[in-house]
């Protein structure tokens, strides 16, 4: 079973040595993961400029796999890295299993108010607002409620860990939890009809 690694981890420097460490865990649990760097190439020819090339190659890969584990760490503010949300979403839209997890334990509403800082303020319902007027979101919940909510839908786990801001990026404790439990949701799957299992990637 293949599982697509989708989070903002490529943006590191030494992203290729996490790509390994992430494919060693789901190797250890049956599981082949795809990163979203392997491979890029294989993008159509002739399409130009170079970001719709990886745009391309990151889709492909995404419809080849079986499931997508998602890291949903708090990237450059309150929320998740937005090419990682839209990818999750993308899978959850294909029926496959999705999966996440955030190296922070603060929840989504709490994290949203600490970025607006003293700009934030209160309605008279007691519902807070930015300086824009725009509700925050509070659900006590770990992301949008739209991310708790698709991988809650696909039968999925959101994991979490209070992880020191100096390995938030690179600590794999929830990444592994999050491994072990595609490996037991794709394993209790019932096949479909000529044995391949639903969500399975279409050749």
């Amino acid at each position: 079973m293949r599982i697509y690694l989708a989070g903002p981890e490529v943006f590191l420097a030494d992203a290729a040595a996490i790509a390994a460490a992430k494919k060693a865990i789901c190797a250890q649990h049956g599981l082949t993961g795809i990163f979203p760097t392997d491979h890029p190439d294989h993008a159509p020819a002739g399409y130009e400029p170079d970001w719709f090339r990886l745009y391309l190659a990151n889709e492909a890969h995404i419809r080849s796999c079986d499931a997508l584990i998602a890291n949903l760490t708090p990237f450059r503010g309150p929320s998740a890295d937005p090419g990682t949300v839209y990818e999750l979403g993308l899978m959850r839209g294909l029926g496959r299993p999705v999966l996440g997890y955030s190296n922070t334990t603060a929840r989504f509403g709490s994290r949203t108010l600490a970025a607006l800082g003293l700009s934030a303020r209160r309605r008279p319902d007691g519902a807070w607002e930015d300086a824009e007027g725009m509700q925050v979101e509070d659900f006590d919940l770990h992301d949008n409620l739209m991310l708790d909510g698709g991988i809650r839908a696909a039968g999925g786990v959101f994991e979490t860990a209070a992880v020191p801001p100096a390995e938030r990026w690179r600590d794999l404790t929830a990444f592994t939890r999050c491994v072990m439990a595609a490996a037991r949701l794709l394993r209790d799957r019932p096949p479909m009809p000529g044995g391949t299992r639903p969500g399975a990637a279409s050749p």
